[in-house]
């Protein structure tokens, strides 16, 4: 996949004055692979929303969201499947983790579909994230910053066209966030990939090709 575009997308529960100024509801824009962005947002205008229209989640939306000048809404649950495993990952605000669950078990559960980490290559990202030492902890041990470190290693368990980050830094320091946006930075460069990420303004300190204000 090499580009996302939005035609005029805008949730349905959303008056034409709750979308007044956005630079994304309403509007045309196009997403390209190998390039990085960031949609900026306030509580409450839709950024969790976005993501689950362009992740194929949720459908309460006017307009069109086309990966490749298709529309998704044509997409069978199968290429949905292969999609998310071979092309299109997401990283959720809520992390979609198993907390009953070790660290390495939550892992595992991505990478066994996908096959695409090596178990040195896991412990090297765990330890690059300042989780060394937490494979064997159960998810629901571990604090919320954590937490979103486990979810952005599964998310990097695939092959990647696009990337799309739901506020993946919002219980992170600075210094854990400057870690996750370098190996994001390597990612882009290694594979080619595409990556929007969501903020409500503690956004992952990456080189951004385009800011968009929601």
């Amino acid at each position: 996949m090499d580009v996302i575009e939005l035609d005029g997308l805008c949730p349905v529960f959303f008056s034409a004055a709750d979308c007044s100024g956005s630079e994304l509801w309403n509007n045309s824009l196009v997403f390209r692979k190998g390039r990085a962005y960031l949609v900026e947002a306030a509580s409450g205008k839709g950024k969790s929303s976005f993501c689950s229209f362009v992740c194929g989640i949720r459908h309460d939306y006017t307009g069109h969201v086309l990966f490749d000048g298709r529309d998704i809404r044509t997409f069978a649950q199968t290429e949905w499947r292969d999609m998310r495993r071979s092309s299109f990952g997401m990283m959720f605000q809520d992390l979609e983790l198993f907390p009953e669950l070790t660290v390495t078990e939550n892992l595992d559960i991505k990478n066994r579909l996908t096959g695409y980490y090596s178990f040195s290559e896991m412990e090297d990202l765990l330890c690059r994230l300042g989780l060394s030492g937490k494979s064997g902890q159960k998810v629901s041990t571990l604090s919320l910053g954590e937490r979103q470190r486990v979810a952005f290693i599964r998310t990097l368990a695939q092959p990647l066209d696009f990337l799309l980050m739901d506020e993946p830094v919002s219980h992170l320091d600075v210094f854990n966030a400057e870690i996750m946006a370098s190996v994001v930075a390597e990612e882009m460069d290694k594979r080619g990939c595409g990556v929007i990420v969501t903020s409500l303004g503690h956004a992952l300190p990456l080189e951004y090709d385009r800011r968009i204000r929601l």
